[in-house]
């Protein structure tokens, strides 16, 4: 496997792949024809969030567990909702939260890198559109979406999109587990094995509403114990064979 990520090198966004330890810039493009290129030095390196997407496509409700604890029917589709790109930070950045947004909760999830422009694909078709796979914390005002009815202001916030830390090429999305720790302590464990709607399912259904261009991430949804974090919190989120996504807490500017 081959882990990319998106690095600030000497001020200009740079892709670089690690594989068995070893760090090489990459040359070309990453959504097209891409080589390893020379060699470079992790040590200083800022990491950027490791993709650019035109949108983040998530998904409600879609581990049974969830579904229960947020006191809600299971349902017979994908529940689709999409996160601006504004709210999208990396690895390290800061979750902001307003003051009067209420209770603001974690949610782990895997996510799913497009690698090519993607419209109607079928089922048995999906694997070939996903370059690779990292994690998602699809941070949630959870007493807004409860007021709202809806999802836009709840999940739409600067900051409630952290992605990250890279992309892993080469995982086999279909049985990953999902974890969350927050200061530490675990708080919640899943695996997608467990979705209602698998991977393949969810990319044929939203490529049948809306084009999936290069870039974009598709969040497969999240396990039961989402939980309200605060300021000083440090949030984990753990996908197998990926890596941890790590980012602090603290009360949004004025």
């Amino acid at each position: 496997m081959v882990r990319v990520y998106r690095i600030d090198h000497g001020g200009t966004p740079l892709y670089a792949a690690e594989r068995a330890g070893r760090w090489r810039l990459l040359d070309g493009d990453l959504f097209g024809d891409f080589r390893e290129g020379p060699d470079v030095s992790p040590e200083g390196l800022r990491f950027l969030p490791p993709v650019t997407p035109s949108k983040i496509v998530c998904v409600g409700l879609n581990y049974r567990d969830h579904a229960a604890e947020q006191h809600k029917p299971i349902p017979e589709e994908p529940l689709i909702f999409i996160k601006p790109t504004s709210a999208v930070i990396g690895p390290g950045a800061a979750i902001q939260l307003p003051e009067w947004a209420g209770r603001v909760d974690h949610e782990a999830e895997l996510g799913l890198v497009i690698g090519r422009r993607a419209f109607k694909v079928p089922m048995n078709k999906a694997h070939e559109y996903i370059l690779g796979l990292t994690c998602v914390n699809d941070v949630t005002a959870r007493e807004l979406q409860r007021k709202d009815g809806q999802y836009t202001r709840a999940k739409g916030f600067d900051t409630f999109a952290p992605i990250g830390p890279w992309v892993t090429l080469g995982l086999d999305p279909g049985a990953l587990e999902v974890r969350c720790r927050v200061n530490g302590v675990e708080r919640q464990r899943g695996n997608t094995a467990d979705l209602i709607h698998p991977v393949p399912a969810l990319v044929s259904f939203v490529s049948r509403i809306m084009t999936l261009e290069p870039g974009d991430v598709l969040a497969t949804g999240t396990p039961a114990g989402v939980a309200p974090v605060v300021p000083g919190d440090l949030v984990e989120i753990e996908v197998q064979g990926i890596g941890v996504l790590v980012n602090r807490v603290e009360a949004a500017p004025e």
